[in-house]
């Protein structure tokens, strides 16, 4: 693939010879493209897009995140290969706004509460041009967004907004607007949204190329594509900074009226100090929501006090003098259990160190994730949660009494100990207590490379 970005001038316009004549190719190359503006929201942002260095930044952004293959079967290594030698005519179509990119492939992915979300895998050579966009458009349009808006914006995360939110319940809003948005990414309506971003990038060209995005429809399982006048699969680079565009008024309008809240993608909650106060916010809501044609999960969405509801993963909890803290929602530990059942089977043929690796990844960036929660208490439970199956999952291994004494006494467990837990008939889960804890000590888990939680 990098040979075919090679193939890309170094720069996207031509200049002229210092005697001030310009050369015949660069004159062409000005008549064949549409007029440059020096505004940089004019006519030529698909130059800036299809520029060498922006394209190989793409690159490295699409490798770096991996993911599957799209429609075409092809991984990035064998998209790289087939570029080198296609690339050159791609690069023309989408100049001459002849490009039409190929179906997402449509993946389901089960929720942790239940039900499934659509992600829409594009292609690898879609995952590289939308990303390239991405990085030309995101300067322009980011901007303008709402201090409010923290998902998937430079410099912001989910960290930045729950703290956000816990700084309005500390001021006394404990009231929430919790507001979920019934299947927003696939309603997203298609000429709505051209025509937020037709007033934000007057560019031809882009708005050409986005739509041609949106157009491009999901395939189905028998092969067929679905062809759809609504929605902006989850999958592609793109999806999020168009979801944010539209999400946008609904924002300003909140700051207009002075509100306190907080978004992430979809996630919105708006903090009041009274039922009555919140029930308005929520019939505003709901208008400005249908304006955009999206609908409001009644079944998921609330006026309720803070204390008892969530917000991305998080909850919060009032401390002994009063203050908010912050800790891990109910919802978010038992999918966090449900997820480590799924990682560590009893019936399994792998080492103890292959199963701690398994683990490994998922603690390690659960941990990051949860790093803002105040409740040690609740990480030091999960460890030792955690450590109590792993030792039920190695008496299991063991199996035979003769080998469960012979491996305890190895480990230097008094032959009295290693005779009771070896002889006892009791469940692996049950036999993995106290006794068993002595032996394989919390040194163990270390040893065997498990990240400690707490």
């Amino acid at each position: 693939m990098r040979e075919a970005m090679r193939q890309m001038p170094e720069r996207s316009g031509r200049r002229e010879r210092r005697t001030g004549e310009a050369r015949p190719e660069a004159r062409l190359d000005e008549a064949e493209r549409p007029r440059r503006d020096t505004d940089a929201m004019g006519p030529g942002l698909l130059d800036a897009v299809l520029a060498r260095e922006n394209l190989l930044r793409a690159l490295r952004k699409v490798r770096a995140n991996g993911g599957a293959a799209g429609v075409d079967g092809l991984d990035i290594d064998q998209t790289a290969a087939l570029l080198k030698s296609r690339w050159p005519a791609i690069r023309d179509s989408l100049r001459e706004g002849t490009y039409r990119p190929q179906p997402v492939r449509r993946v389901m992915i089960p929720k942790p509460g239940g039900g499934e979300r659509e992600l829409g895998i594009p292609p690898v050579t879609d995952r590289l041009i939308q990303q390239a966009m991405l990085q030309v458009l995101q300067p322009i349009l980011d901007p303008g967004f709402s201090d409010h808006s923290y998902g998937f914006r430079p410099g912001r995360s989910a960290h930045d907004a729950v703290l956000a939110a816990q700084s309005f319940v500390q001021s006394g809003r404990r009231i929430v607007v919790d507001v979920d948005l019934e299947k927003f990414f696939d309603r997203i309506d298609h000429d709505l949204l051209i025509d937020r971003l037709s007033k934000r990038v007057p560019d031809p060209a882009i708005i050409r190329l986005v739509r041609a995005y949106l157009d491009a429809g999901v395939m189905e399982d028998d092969g067929a594509v679905a062809r759809r006048r609504t929605g902006s699969p989850q999958g592609g680079p793109l999806s999020p900074l168009l979801a944010n565009l539209i999400l946008d008024e609904v924002d300003k309008e909140l700051e207009r009226r002075g509100h306190a809240f907080c978004r992430y993608a979809d996630d919105c909650n708006v903090h009041v100090r009274s039922r009555r106060a919140g029930e308005r916010v929520m019939a505003l809501l709901r208008r400005l929501h249908g304006r955009l044609h999206l609908t409001v999960n009644e079944a998921k969405s609330a006026v309720a006090p803070v204390f008892g509801r969530k917000f991305l993963g998080y909850a919060f909890w009032a401390g002994p003098k009063g203050e908010v803290r912050r800790r891990v929602a109910d919802k978010a530990i038992t999918a966090f259990k449900d997820h480590i059942r799924d990682l560590t089977p009893r019936l399994t043929g792998r080492s103890m160190a292959a199963v701690v690796a398994r683990l490994r990844d998922f603690l390690l960036g659960w941990k990051a994730y949860f790093r803002l929660a105040q409740t040690p208490k609740v990480r030091r439970t999960l460890d030792e949660w955690i450590r109590h199956r792993l030792r039920a999952i190695q008496l299991k291994q063991w199996k035979r009494g003769k080998t469960i004494f012979r491996e305890l006494t190895a480990r230097g467990a008094k032959p009295a100990v290693a005779q009771q837990i070896a002889a006892n008939g009791r469940p692996w889960w049950g036999n993995s207590g106290k006794l068993l804890n002595a032996v394989l000590t919390i040194k163990w888990a270390d040893q065997l490379g498990l990240p400690r939680l707490a």
